[in-house]
């Protein structure tokens, strides 16, 4: 889910290009990309997009919240008001061409950057079922949400020294806001909580940075009627940075949107 802030393609694709560590600088996992701190990530996100902890069964997710942005669907909540979701079946049909929503890419390159149906409808929704019950498109959706969001986040995190929470918050803020630049998107919130609070790689407290991105990223959230309810952060993401876990260790406890999470050992 991207705000409309974030929206512009090649802005996204830039930054994508720019945070995503190349072949030279890969490393063996040591964090949130961790596969089973990357399962815990994936449980923590569909909590609160998706109200349950089973991820996998959200890729034939879509429907029109009321949010301004359009249809909203698969695993992290792609929209077809804000770009990602053009992308993503723009990178699809490029690898299963003849594919049930290879025929919307012309609609879907005409709302997007609004909330309209034209040219979508329940056509759309039907194809997206459809395509969403093959490999080939739960891949694409696997991909594009590492490539736009997951990648880049951990990437720039460790940057800014971060241990595993600190790198599954800017996870969580890029899925919401966008990986943009702007004021509204991750970018912004990091580039004031910077002016808060120093990182752990400018030698300051972890604990203290990340309360300060949270305080921005709150603030962020309620300026927008969508995003008012704050509870991903309040009562799932500040209690963990509350108990320090900064690893972040199972077992684990969250409320989001008054429902109550667990995840074990």
């Amino acid at each position: 889910m991207r705000t409309f802030g974030a929206a512009l393609p090649v802005a996204s694709v830039l930054l994508a290009s720019v945070l995503v560590p190349g072949p030279a600088t890969a490393a063996r996992p040591t964090g949130l990309d961790r596969p089973d701190r990357k399962e815990i990530a994936m449980q923590l996100v569909s909590s609160a997009e998706n109200a349950t902890l089973e991820w996998r069964k959200q890729y034939t997710y879509l429907e029109d919240i009321g949010d301004g942005r359009g249809y909203t669907g698969g695993l992290i909540g792609f929209c077809s008001g804000t770009g990602d979701m053009l992308d993503l079946v723009r990178r699809y049909t490029r690898a299963h061409a003849d594919n049930p929503l290879a025929r919307f890419l012309p609609a879907l390159r005409k709302v997007d950057g609004s909330d309209s149906h034209a040219g979508l409808g329940r056509p759309f929704v039907r194809a997206w079922h459809r395509a969403a019950r093959t490999q080939g498109f739960r891949r694409a959706q696997d991909a594009e949400r590492d490539r736009v969001y997951f990648d880049p986040a951990v990437h720039r995190a460790k940057r800014d020294g971060l241990r595993t929470l600190g790198q599954f918050i800017y996870y969580d803020a890029m899925v919401m806001h966008g990986p943009g630049s702007d004021r509204l998107s991750f970018g912004g919130i990091r580039r004031v909580a910077m002016r808060r609070a120093a990182t752990p790689a400018e030698g300051g407290s972890e604990v203290r940075y990340l309360a300060a991105f949270l305080d921005v990223r709150r603030r962020v959230m309620r300026s927008e009627a969508a995003h008012e309810d704050t509870s991903r952060i309040d009562t799932a993401q500040r209690r963990f940075l509350r108990e320090r876990n900064l690893g972040l260790r199972p077992p684990l406890t969250w409320h989001v949107y008054g429902d109550r999470y667990h995840i074990g050992r």
